[in-house]
């Protein structure tokens, strides 16, 4: 009887639910909490009127704080059996270790080199949808740049290749010994540089898991810990160290990268690169080797060995907090998400008093940096296939690289001349190695620094990026070509990650129902039409992101940031060098220094070249085009700001 009674409660509380809530939630809001499910009212009802990035700030950055802890709930999904064993001593690995084990104190493996993927939504199998619609027929009526669309002054190129840096740092999939072809049909073969490619598909490995029966490997450490430039396993880290004062290799006579016999750079991550990926990782390599010195100065009795595990751990905190503080709130340029991004590091009680009275208050007033103990929020960590898909952002990258004469005398904010226009397909992998020696980093930065980077949009993925030489694990060139944004395309599907409606709507983003929700753009409306049909339901994850409609001062689109809001704050959550070893003791007082005094990278520029950056730089930040106007003070408290 009582069973019964509380039935129909619920049934009627469910029915009350379905009347305010769109119809393709009444699913998953039936999985919710009474708690959760008022939650989601709030963020549902502030989605339909489409307002929540025009809130005054501190409402915005509440309505993100539910928006996250709903994601946290319903949007981690383990893949793989989960370690049971002896938990471990977190005080007998002090150090970020080489294959990134031994940082979860519940779960040694967690997040190190070899471990699956993870899943933000549950796979949808598209085995039988592969071709459909053609990925070079996509590729090619939707995604090639037809013309050069740039962001103007917000993003430049240093923020292009710093994204880079961090994919060589968290994510790349272990593929499988099996080859596939794609060739251009028809209607498109004669717009394509390539008639067909070959590649490798992305292995696919039992999980012995009942949910999820197959997964992807992950062959870099998720972890933030630098493995860029410091290698996911022991065999590479071992040829990027000196052993002498705990530093790394370098090329002391140009501050840039060595090269074995063979041309590739001697790095932690040689795969796919360009020149602007080699000139951040010498740029950190010189970082760490500084931090080494100041250390050694500090701590005579230190040993090689210490001096690169305490080095290594500042170093990847300094690039942790850049990503967080200073190109996130670029690439999001909104007071709601500076508010947010530095709310991540510091919690709303804000630097001052953190620095003052340390971590108080909880992950809300203190941040998600040096809580008491990470939190995985019941999930082992992992960067998750998702976060693979929505950091798809070639469309960065433009057709030249504006080289500039810095012997000359600076123009008007500080501008250089240009001297000539390199071609990207100069400035890719061996070749690009070589260009880079002769350009030299000073002028490749200052270069980058004053150049847009592309804008994520339809029509303006690089053209030369369909015709493109892949490298192997070890940086050595593969003989067939691919065409990567048709790539790009099959990679969704054939990992089985949502397309864009499914993915949004697992989001608890409403869906389009129409070409009109994504894009007011009329030319836009017919390609699509003509790829897709009428169907919204095919549209393919990547193009739906580059053809929705941006929030003002967001570089992505909001499905992406969805995932970012989510994933951003578990890199630093999940990580006890974030949190419980995030102290003096862990990263040595003057290192722990270091890392509280570096807020951004024109900080790490300015350290390393203090000239070039004086005279060069007019920005405040190092992310934008380097001859904006430095940003004028807002009288107004940053919580109290209303987005115009």
């Amino acid at each position: 009887m009582f069973s019964a009674i509380m039935a129909s409660i619920r049934a009627l509380i469910t029915e009350f639910f379905h009347l305010f809530i769109h119809r393709d939630f009444h699913e998953a809001v039936a999985k919710m909490t009474l708690i959760d499910r008022l939650l989601f009212l709030i963020v549902h009802f502030i989605d339909k009127l489409g307002i929540w990035h025009r809130l005054p700030v501190f409402l915005g950055l509440f309505y993100l704080g539910i928006r996250r802890h709903l994601h946290e709930s319903y949007n981690l999904f383990n893949v793989g059996r989960s370690t049971v064993g002896v938990r471990f001593n977190p005080m007998d690995y002090p150090y970020r270790t080489a294959d990134g084990k031994y940082n979860d104190p519940f779960n040694e493996g967690a997040g190190s080199e070899g471990t699956f993927f993870g899943r933000n939504i549950l796979p949808v199998d598209q085995k039988k949808k592969l071709m459909k619609p053609d990925p070079m027929v996509v590729a090619t009526k939707l995604l090639a740049r037809r013309k050069f669309t740039d962001t103007g002054k917000q993003f430049n190129m240093i923020a292009a290749s710093w994204i880079q840096f961090m994919i060589h740092d968290w994510i790349d999939h272990l593929e499988d010994t099996k080859q596939i072809e794609l060739t251009a049909p028809k209607e498109v073969a004669s717009q394509c540089p390539l008639k067909s490619f070959k590649f490798y598909k992305t292995k696919e490995v039992p999980t012995g898991f009942y949910e999820i029966k197959e997964g992807g490997l992950n062959i870099r450490t998720p972890w933030w810990d630098g493995s860029a430039i410091y290698g996911s396993n022991a065999e590479r880290l071992q040829k990027v160290r000196t052993f002498k004062d705990g530093k790394l290799k370098i090329d002391s006579n140009t501050d840039l990268l060595l090269h074995d016999q063979d041309g590739t750079p001697v790095s932690g991550d040689v795969r796919n690169g360009w020149a602007g990926l080699s000139t951040l990782q010498a740029l950190f390599i010189k970082e760490h080797n500084a931090v080494c010195d100041t250390l050694k100065k500090e701590y005579r009795d230190m040993d090689d060995e210490e001096l690169y595990h305490r080095a290594r751990l500042v170093t990847s905190a300094v690039i942790a907090k850049v990503h967080t503080i200073d190109w996130t709130v670029e690439l999001l340029k909104t007071d709601t998400l500076r508010a947010g991004m530095r709310a991540n590091w510091y919690g709303l009680l804000g630097k001052k008093f953190k620095d003052t009275f340390g971590h108080v208050g909880g992950v809300v007033l203190g941040g998600l940096v040096g809580l008491k103990k990470p939190n995985n929020h019941g999930v082992p960590y992992s960067l998750t296939e998702e976060f693979v898909s929505v950091y798809r952002m070639h469309g960065l990258l433009p057709d030249h690289l504006d080289l500039r004469d810095i012997s000359a005398s600076p123009g008007p904010n500080k501008s250089p001349p240009l001297m000539e226009k390199v071609p990207m397909a100069n400035l890719i992998g061996h070749k690009g190695e070589k260009t880079l020696a002769n350009i030299g980093f000073a002028k490749q930065m200052v270069s980058m620094g004053h150049q847009a980077c592309g804008a994520l949009e339809l029509w303006n993925y690089p053209t030369w990026l369909r015709d493109v030489i892949p490298h192997d694990v070890d940086g050595h060139d593969r003989p067939d070509h691919v065409d990567l944004p048709a790539l790009e395309v099959y990679r969704d599907r054939e990992r089985s990650v949502a397309r864009y409606n499914e993915f949004r709507r697992t989001l608890l983003l409403i869906p389009i129902s129409k070409w009109e929700d994504l894009t007011d753009d009329e030319e836009a409306i017919r390609d699509l039409e003509e790829v897709y049909g009428d169907d919204v339901e095919e549209l393919d994850l990547l193009v739906g992101l580059m053809a929705e409609k941006k929030i003002t001062g967001f570089a992505i689109s909001e499905t992406a940031f969805v995932i970012f809001l989510l994933m951003a704050s578990r890199r630093l959550e999940a990580d006890r060098f974030f949190t419980s070893n995030f102290n003096e003791e862990t990263y040595t007082k003057k290192g722990f220094e270091w890392v509280n005094t570096t807020e951004s990278l024109k900080d790490v520029l300015e350290r390393h070249y203090p000239e070039l950056i004086k005279k060069w730089m007019n920005s405040t930040s190092a992310f934008t085009v380097w001859d904006s106007p430095p940003e004028s003070h807002n009288p107004i408290p940053i919580y109290l700001r209303v987005p115009q």
